[in-house]
């Protein structure tokens, strides 16, 4: 019998009648409802099954509080803008995320690490009206992968401006369409190496499949900026917060491929799995700090908001 939790968000997106809370006056339910988990829930026609048309999200819940959940919300918004889904509405999400976490911990237990999955499609063909899930389940083991990963390099195909040029590509939304990440994680493993790290057609580091890049250079910690089309990511900015506290500058810039590969020290980092120290990237070795390591995952894994 599985231990997870899933809500059915009946009422993923803002109503036209809602007031400025995104609360719908008119609807007189909470706009999710807890479901079976072991039961069949999509249809096949929903075109997140059938396209891949819809945009998700990954929130890490220690000790049942949601981390960053208000910054995970407001991607899901950003994301759904760009894909021309209908606006979510932050508050029954809200709710749904958090009384999937108070199921969760009721039933189960609540200490350690969990993880929330919100999915938000474009419903049934033809339909006209989104569908919305939240689950929640226990989190997989990193420990392993916080102490050190080895990474590649791969072209991610596309020139460092392409959320100006193609917009329609959808460079910076996080989709349901990740078979190409998928495919980037396979594609390490044949090389013998944990995880990847983009780059731009024209020679920027972007970002990892499921993570965001992090370095050390020169005393400062730099991270790619998001307008090439790079995910914001909400570890990432606790990551700058970390640094900064120990007095570190941090900066957000393009960053060429010769100045990664040229870093004292590089991270990935996640809202699940938290801050990988990178080991290796390429042909190239590097120290780790594991007691910086330690602290900083430590630090991450304490937030609270």
């Amino acid at each position: 019998m599985t231990r997870a939790t899933l809500m059915t968000v009946t009422a993923p997106t803002r109503p036209a009648s809602a007031d400025e809370h995104g609360v719908d006056p008119a609807a007189g339910d909470p706009g999710y409802a807890l479901a079976d988990f072991g039961a069949p829930q999509v249809r096949i026609t929903d075109l997140g099954i059938t396209r891949g048309d819809g945009v998700f999200e990954t929130i890490a819940v220690i000790d049942g509080h949601p981390q960053a959940l208000e910054p995970h919300l407001g991607r899901l918004a950003h994301s759904a803008a760009l894909l021309d889904l209908p606006e979510p509405d932050a508050t029954v999400w809200r709710e749904a995320v958090l009384a999937g976490v108070a199921d969760y911990r009721s039933r189960n237990g609540g200490d350690g690490e969990l993880y929330a999955k919100l999915i938000l499609t474009r419903g049934v063909e033809g339909e006209g009206r989104p569908s919305g899930w939240v689950f929640v389940d226990e989190g997989e083991d990193f420990s392993r992968q916080r102490r050190g990963i080895r990474v590649v390099t791969l072209d991610r195909g596309w020139p460092h401006d392409v959320a100006e040029t193609s917009p329609w590509l959808l460079a910076g939304a996080k989709t349901l369409s990740y078979a190409i990440n998928r495919a980037a994680g396979r594609e390490a493993a044949r090389r013998g190496a944990d995880d990847v790290i983009f780059l731009s057609s024209d020679g920027y580091a972007l970002e990892g499949p499921t993570s965001n890049v992090v370095l050390l250079a020169d005393g400062i910690v730099r991270t790619p900026q998001t307008d090439q089309g790079i995910l914001a990511g909400t570890t990432q900015a606790a990551v700058f917060a970390f640094f900064e506290d120990r007095g570190y500058p941090t900066e957000y810039r393009r960053i060429t491929a010769d100045e990664l590969r040229s870093a004292d020290a590089l991270w990935l980092v996640s809202s699940v799995r938290q801050a990988a120290p990178i080991t290796a990237l390429d042909d190239r070795e590097y120290p780790v700090d594991a007691a910086l390591a330690a602290d900083l995952n430590a630090y991450l894994l304490s937030r609270t908001d």
